[in-house]
């Protein structure tokens, strides 16, 4: 009888610490996400960046505010940089190397699986895009700053408190001189949901 209840005890000590280890807080309306992700994207071949630049990685940051009726509001915060799509010889000094997009902007979220550890998302955006081009000789010339459209895609998948793999995928509409820039994004990184 008394091995019994000690092995009870053990037992219902290592559940609830094999509980503790999994502890999910999820996000309430009113919570601020802070997040981070890497990035690759690839421009599409048609205007005149895509002509010149094709795929390359990028950094971004994200505050994400959860609302009421499963929606959230959030500002984007991100750096990305596309290689030249046709490589030039070497002694092409003047030739493009590399483009860079610093972007900046708000996006809207509808959101589903609230209550769940996994959160999906679709989502809407607009910013503005800052656009820098580096020549293979090192010299940065700016064009002029663009606007910027995007939709999404993702999900938030919490594994401890309130920390998320944050996983999205966007296209993004650049305008730009007069012209339309089309960039495809996939981002993976952690979210952490601060509490109050």
């Amino acid at each position: 009888m008394a091995g019994a209840v000690v092995g009870l005890a053990l037992a219902a000590g290592f559940a609830g610490r094999a509980d503790a280890k999994t502890v999910v807080v999820l996000p309430r309306p009113g919570q601020v996400g802070i997040g981070m992700q890497g990035q690759f994207g690839t421009l599409l071949d048609g205007a005149k960046l895509g002509s010149e630049f094709a795929a390359g990685p990028g950094l971004t940051v994200r505050l994400r505010y959860r609302m009421r009726y499963e929606r959230a509001i959030g500002f984007s915060f991100e750096s990305q940089t596309f290689d030249a799509r046709n490589p030039q010889p070497p002694d092409s000094l003047f030739a493009p190397e590399r483009l860079t997009f610093i972007t900046s902007g708000v996006e809207f979220y509808k959101l589903y699986g609230t209550r769940t550890r996994t959160t999906r998302m679709l989502s809407l955006g607009l910013g503005l895009a800052q656009v820098s081009e580096r020549l293979r000789d090192g010299e940065t010339f700016y064009p002029n700053d663009g606007l910027y459209l995007s939709a999404g895609a993702g999900v938030e998948r919490f594994f401890w408190n309130s920390w998320a793999w944050d996983l999205s995928a966007r296209y993004m509409t650049v305008f730009q001189n007069g012209e339309t820039n089309h960039d495809l994004q996939a981002s993976l990184g952690l979210i952490f949901y601060a509490s109050y």
